[in-house]
């Protein structure tokens, strides 16, 4: 969901597993040229979402490990939804539609939610795409009000337990001891 974390989180995870981020959405106004927003508004939100379909299957090709942030409407196409579900693995940072507006409230630069009321679109939008997120999500982290740091820790954990990431390898990125 939009205001759900995956810039600011994603940013801190590859930190703490020293790999590359990845913005789709930055890549996505690279090849643009423009504001997603800007785009969004002049040629709508069908030719948006193909070009973030393509940025996400060439950002999915990639080499290498890195941890990636997408948009939060990338999830509105079933081959996004099979792409991220099988090349990769998906965390579902997961927000009721009351905190996302507590944290979106003041946000100009969403253009979902440039609306009259910005909270009954998120929960519109919520109830669409949390079925959605879930169907592609490998582990999904309930946002609440952990701090940063909380939800990469718990982040980390999921991925450690699954066995995705090699737990002294991130021990040794936060000064810990291995196990």
């Amino acid at each position: 969901m939009p205001g759900g974390g995956k810039s600011t989180v994603g940013r801190q995870l590859a930190r703490q597993l020293g790999v590359s981020f990845i913005d789709s959405d930055a890549v996505i106004e690279l090849r643009l040229g423009e504001p997603i927003r800007a785009f969004f508004d002049r040629a709508g939100e069908a030719a948006f979402r193909d070009v973030e379909g393509e940025v996400l299957a060439e950002i999915l090709a990639r080499d290498g490990d890195f941890v990636l942030a997408t948009g939060g409407g990338v999830v509105l196409r079933e081959s996004n939804r099979d792409l991220l579900k099988t090349s990769t693995t998906v965390l579902y940072l997961r927000s009721s539609p009351e905190e996302l507006f507590r944290r979106l409230r003041h946000d100009t630069q969403r253009p979902l939610l440039q609306v009259r009321d910005p909270l009954q679109t998120l929960r519109e939008l919520f109830a669409k795409r949390d079925p959605l997120y879930r169907q592609c999500a490998h582990y999904t982290l309930d946002t609440g009000r952990p701090s940063v740091h909380g939800l990469v820790n718990m982040a980390l954990m999921q991925l450690e337990l699954a066995g995705v990431i090699d737990p002294s390898r991130v021990a040794a990125k936060v000064g810990a001891e291995p196990q």
